[in-house]
């Protein structure tokens, strides 16, 4: 049954048929006055859509709302976050890895019905436009999380009419397609927190320096309190007004029921402690950032690097770093010192005023890396990444002077010399396209010497001959083997006078304490897009540039640098690690190096001045670079324990004589030589030296005869016949021809024997009685002991004289 129609209708409908008898015209006009005003009102409503609609986002952009720029986030060796490099510091991360404080922060604050509208609250937006005309201005918002969210990706932030309703349509838009929680993520992802941190990953990490899953209610109630004005309540700016703002948010929780009372005393009761972990993380390796940031743009562009949220995993050790930084900022000022008394000096000298200091200022470059994969630990590529980004650990090429000496020496070894090979006619000119050239080596005449001798004392002599012998072109081929580059083809290379990259020598240098495998220098371990999935990984890179051998043999002789030769500083200055190295000096002192590596770490350190310029006066490798690299690795090894290398099956052993380098005789025991100070003393020159399994010596030592009985007698009662010649000086060779065999690959013998090197400060043996000496019974126990303290003194290993009284060759 229809429902019954009220009286009054009826009335009502009677009376306008009887108005329209009476007047039909009116009734036309009317009518067609209401239709022409709903069609008006139709079209307005359509052009206004229409016109609100132009110009907004399609669905396919709604779609792509979460392509946000996100920062590139470099991780460290142990995978701890280093570095970010960003367009917009931001570092995206899944609503799961968000503190629920925050998401209950951000609710009760920004968006208390956010689970049960549809992209804008009429409710609140009616509320909101009351409050607004009350008070005659804007006083109260009403945009949800999901207009915010859409105010950020896709509209300008005016405050007009349009731009709302553009809001409110892409509001219900973003709703259609997305979750509450997808909304909620990339919200949290795409805000901005103040301080130039975008997202709560970034913010978390810039204010409190820990990720945001781990937000207290206080830090959570802080971080949803800055979205509102991030400009003004950000702690770093006000932390007045930031405190404030967030006892407001925790009182919003309390009344929402995010929390309880308890919670929400304590929280408010809290200090706010700042920690830029962000910030302060990159306080240590701007130079090491840079590095991998142009390997990063080289490889993936530079959009992708600034704004694809990269994940890289580098091979830097932040407390290596650290310690690399402040090594080099603790040695530049005393050489600096030194240089500026220098100069004063001089200006005072000659009657100047002015400055009483050089005006360029000096540079320093550190590389540390292990050598067994060619991760670089630690990167300084000058004094101060501020006032300049030019790596000269990477960019810079140098002359290396004696740096360069090992490779020479390697060459030769793969060539068939030994460590106890001699290397003759040092005193002999070498001819070269300007005519003969002759080194010059101040603190040594020695017309020969071992291998092992002139590596140790880094004579300038024996490298260009032993290089002449070997071919330059065969020693360019084992240099670039190991990764040093372009080198020239002339004499000269022995000294050093190619130019290399402080990382392609220290990674170089490595192969010694690699196995004579050469890695690569790595500072990039493996690289992932925002979502894990790997887009490159390095690998293995080593080639094999020397025998395992040739490597061992190289280390074993390079650690007489350390411990006896141009490189004793480090044990002066109580570096104890056993420890292999080289010194370099080139012309005019303008550049000093020193590469140095124990089984788990080498570092290379280069000193200089951008405009090549002298150092110091005599500023030897020794004096300049050696304590700067002492000073690093004594913090970076300073955990580690004592331990060297294991001879490979490849090499054996073998007592032989040090002037002869031919297997040990009796008569070697005790050796005729004259000291540095012009004192005849005895010694002996027998010592184990290692050697590639087959290339030991096979003759014994025919220079060092066993004496007869009456000059034995003749000498126990001091009358001594004259020698036919004076004895050698205990660092110059033996006149006599001893013809070793010629090793492979060399043009000639090799007939002069080296001499045996004396420790500085070693006195003469002290002369014992007759019978002392012919029976070998009797003589003075106080006189015995102390010639067996003596003997003792004298086997420790001793450091070379003062090198700046040298010429430049180490």
């Amino acid at each position: 049954m229809l429902p019954r129609i009220p009286q009054r209708l009826l009335e009502f409908h009677d009376d306008l048929r009887a108005a329209a008898a009476r007047h039909p015209r009116l009734v036309k006009s009317t009518v067609a006055a209401f239709t022409c005003a709903a069609v008006l009102w139709v079209g307005g409503s359509v052009w206004l859509l229409s016109s609100l609609a132009r110009g907004l986002p399609d669905m396919d952009a709604v779609r792509r709302i979460g392509e946000m720029d996100q920062a590139t986030a470099i991780y460290d060796a142990s995978d701890a976050l280093a570095f970010t490099i960003y367009k917009e510091q931001r570092i995206e991360v899944p609503l799961g890895e968000v503190s629920g404080h925050l998401v209950n922060a951000l609710i009760a604050t920004e968006d208390q019905h956010f689970y049960d509208h549809h992209g804008f609250d009429l409710v609140r937006i009616g509320s909101a436009a009351l409050a607004n005309l009350r008070h005659r201005r804007a006083a109260q918002g009403a945009s949800t999380v999901t207009q915010q969210l859409a105010r950020q990706t896709f509209l300008t932030p005016d405050k007009t009419i349009r731009r709302k309703l553009q809001e409110l349509i892409l509001a219900a838009r973003i709703e259609r397609v997305y979750s509450k929680a997808q909304i909620l993520e990339l919200y949290l992802n795409k805000v901005y927190f103040g301080d130039g941190l975008y997202g709560v990953e970034a913010a978390s990490r810039g204010y409190f320096g820990k990720p945001a899953s781990d937000l207290t209610v206080s830090e959570a109630a802080l971080l949803a309190g800055l979205v509102k004005s991030p400009s003004s309540y950000a702690p770093t700016v006000n932390p007045a007004r930031a405190r404030a703002r967030r006892n407001l948010v925790l009182q919003l929780m309390l009344d929402n029921g995010a929390i309880d009372r308890t919670t929400w005393q304590l929280a408010r009761n809290e200090k706010v402690v700042l920690n830029d972990h962000l910030r302060s993380a990159e306080a240590h390796g701007g130079y090491f950032k840079e590095q991998i940031r142009r390997e990063l743009v080289d490889r993936f562009g530079w959009q992708r690097v600034y704004q694809g949220g990269l994940r890289v995993y580098s091979t830097v050790d932040m407390a290596t770093q650290a310690q690399a930084e402040a090594a080099v900022a603790q040695w530049l000022p005393t050489i600096e010192q030194k240089r500026a008394a220098i100069f004063a000096r001089r200006r005072s000298r000659s009657g100047q005023t002015g400055p009483s200091a050089p005006g360029a200022p000096l540079q320093a470059a550190l590389v540390a890396l292990d050598p067994l994969t060619g991760h670089v630990r630690a990167m300084v590529g000058g004094r101060d990444f501020n006032e300049s980004h030019f790596n000269r650990a990477v960019q810079a090429r140098r002359q290396p002077g004696s740096a360069f000496k090992p490779f020479v020496y390697a060459a030769a070894l793969e060539a068939g010399f030994t460590p106890a090979s001699v290397i003759d006619h040092l005193n002999d000119p070498i001819s070269t396209v300007r005519g003969a050239w002759a080194p010059e080596d101040e603190h040594s005449s020695a017309s020969a010497m071992t291998l092992r001798t002139g590596l140790r004392t880094s004579s300038n002599r024996a490298a260009v001959r032993l290089l002449q012998q070997v071919g330059i072109p065969r020693t360019i081929q084992f240099a670039q083997s190991m990764g040093v580059g372009e080198l020239p083809n002339v004499p000269s290379l022995a000294l050093g006078s190619g130019e290399v990259t402080l990382d392609s020598l220290t990674a170089a240098y490595a192969a010694f304490a690699n196995h004579g495998l050469a890695p690569r220098p790595v500072l990039i371990r493996r690289v992932e897009d925002h979502d894990g999935v790997l887009l490159y990984q390095t690998h293995d890179l080593s080639v094999r540039a020397i025998s395992d051998t040739t490597a061992y043999l190289m280390a074993n002789m390079m650690a007489d640098v350390i411990n006896a030769g141009t490189g004793a500083r480090a044990r002066q200055l109580g570096f104890k690690l056993p420890a292999a190295g080289k010194t370099g000096t080139t012309n005019d002192f303008a550049d000093a190096w020193f590469v140095g590596f124990t089984p788990k770490l080498v570092a290379g350190v280069w000193v200089g001045l951008d405009h090549r310029q002298t150092i110091l006066p005599n500023g030897f490798a020794a004096d300049v670079a050696v304590p700067l690299w002492t000073a690093f690795m004594k913090s970076a090894t300073a955990k580690d324990t004592p331990e060297w290398f294991t001879a490979p099956p490849g090499v054996t052993t073998a007592i032989v004589c040090r002037i002869s380098g031919k297997l040990a005789s009796e008569g070697c025991q005790d050796v005729e030589v004259m000291s540095r100070d012009g004192l005849i003393e005895r010694r002996s020159m027998v010592y184990t030296e290692y050697f590639a399994r087959g290339t030991e010596p096979t003759e014994r030592c025919d220079l060092h005869q066993l004496r007869s009985l009456f000059e034995r007698i003749g000498d126990a009662i001091g009358v001594e016949p004259p020698p036919a010649s004076p004895p050698p000086r205990a660092d110059e060779p033996t006149t006599r021809p001893v013809p070793p065999p010629a090793p492979t690959g060399t043009s000639g013998a090799l007939d002069v024997a080296p001499p045996a090197p004396q420790a500085p400060g070693e006195e003469p043996k002290r002369k014992r009685g007759f019978w002392s000496r012919i029976l070998g019974i009797g003589g003075n126990n106080d006189a015995e002991k102390h010639d067996a303290e003596k003997q003792k003194d004298q086997d420790r290993p001793r450091p070379e004289p003062d090198p700046a009284s040298r010429k430049k060759g180490g």
